[in-house]
């Protein structure tokens, strides 16, 4: 089964194309993803945000599965903040923050609230969609606590500060398989895979 991804986020692609292997699902990124249009993400939660994406760029690949996610940090102390504004937490001018920015708001934020404790939770929402049309919406979390300095030199985004105790590790301490049976975007693209595998699509 062939799908396409509308995220030009490499670090997603691969995580996805390692995850789809297990259920013969080939990931691939939509074609000219980079000077496409993007679509206003008005939506208040993660699942209208991705189904917003999914469903708008689903109609540049006609008859094709299309997939699209929105995800983020919820962090208990700064009330679920940044949320589904976390990938421009820091963003100044309309400019697009960088992981780093990001981080180091988040970092800023937290520390004026040392009393409430670093609980948080990712989590990610999957939206697939074909010809325009909504096929599902699939959602996973992933529990851990936010470092005071970040730690690990893979992943992307809030990766080094999120630490999941289970595995005594960060998300940037870990690669391949193993993030993804940890990870919220792990969750979501097995639930994905699963759905689709008893769900074939003609």
């Amino acid at each position: 089964m062939r799908i396409f991804i509308a995220s030009s986020n490499s670090g997603k692609l691969r995580e996805l194309s390692e995850a789809g292997a297990a259920y013969s699902v080939v990931v691939h990124e939509l074609p000219g993803s980079g000077s496409l249009p993007v679509p206003a993400e008005s939506g208040s939660t993660f699942a209208e945000n991705a189904a917003i994406k999914a469903v708008a760029y689903s109609r540049t690949v006609p008859g094709e599965i299309v997939i699209a996610d929105d995800s983020g940090l919820e962090v208990s102390a700064l009330g679920g903040a940044p949320g589904i504004h976390s990938a421009r937490y820091a963003q100044q001018d309309n400019h697009k923050s960088s992981d780093a920015a990001n981080n180091q708001r988040l970092l800023c934020e937290i520390a004026k609230y040392p009393g409430a404790g670093r609980s948080a939770l990712f989590v990610c929402v999957i939206a697939a969609a074909r010809d325009g049309k909504l096929l599902g919406t699939f959602e996973g979390e992933a529990r851990g606590e936010i470092l005071q300095a970040p730690l690990g030199r893979h992943g992307f985004g809030y990766d080094p500060l999120f630490f999941v105790p289970e595995a005594n590790k960060t998300f940037a301490e870990m690669q391949g398989e193993e993030k993804l049976r940890y990870s919220h975007r792990g969750a979501a693209f097995r639930q994905f895979c699963e759905w689709l595998a008893h769900h074939p699509l003609s």
